[in-house]
């Protein structure tokens, strides 16, 4: 963590470690190519336009060259062994520059927690229109996001401070509330029926909301912002 503990809660933080989530999703579905790739298309599009906060300010060189890269997946998306390497060095040049601002330990924990569970909700929508395609590739992003949001609850206790009261009690709610919808979409995905799909993208839809609200409420008590400040 750094020594100003504001850092942590800064939006652009949040929104580039989510980019860079993104960006490893869209990365390790391309070299995976269990799906084509309109879901690179999807993915690579959704992460520029989350990370443009972060673009569009001085000393933000890192971010503008993973948009760079971002582009350069889009337009070769059809082809893996270009777009996945380009896709990964943007998920990287994203974390560099959230990493730049709050630390890498909370950029790490928030990329992961946000790219595995926005990423499962994303990849879900193709096996909904496939049920087919093997599942392996969504149950690793169910489990990384179930990872990275454990990851981001030790972070923040280990490394800052929580305020007593209601407000710290609403986040571990949320926080513990995201890793059991992850779980549940884990225990979704054993079923081998259609609905089993359905209902693991329909539980990752919540987690997703429940998810960005422990992020930053999170970040915001231990920085002790807006009405958290002690």
């Amino acid at each position: 963590m750094p020594s100003e503990l504001e850092a942590v809660a800064d939006p652009r933080l949040i929104l580039l470690a989510w980019t860079a989530g993104l960006s490893l999703v869209a990365a390790y579905v391309a070299f995976a190519r269990v799906v084509g790739p309109g879901f690179v298309w999807l993915t690579a599009s959704t992460a520029g336009l989350i990370g443009l906060a972060g673009v569009f300010v001085p000393g933000a060189f890192w971010a503008r060259g993973g948009l760079v890269l971002l582009v350069v997946g889009l337009i070769w998306a059809r082809e893996g062994h270009i777009a996945a390497p380009a896709l990964l060095l943007a998920a990287v040049a994203y974390l560099i520059q959230a990493a730049s601002l709050g630390g890498w330990l909370p950029s790490v924990s928030a990329a992961v927690a946000l790219g595995g569970v926005t990423g499962e909700m994303m990849l879900g929508h193709w096996y909904l229109v496939d049920p087919r395609l093997p599942r392996w590739t969504l149950r690793s992003l169910a489990v990384a996001g179930l990872a990275g949001l454990a990851a981001d609850g030790v972070v923040l206790s280990v490394f800052g401070s929580f305020p007593e009261g209601g407000p710290t009690l609403v986040f571990w709610v949320l926080l513990v509330a995201s890793m059991v919808l992850m779980a549940a979409v884990l225990g979704a995905l054993r079923y081998p029926a259609y609905s089993g799909v359905m209902a693991a993208t329909g539980l990752s839809y919540l987690a997703v909301l429940t998810t960005l609200g422990a992020v930053f409420m999170g970040r915001a008590l231990v920085a002790g912002l807006g009405p958290f400040a002690t």
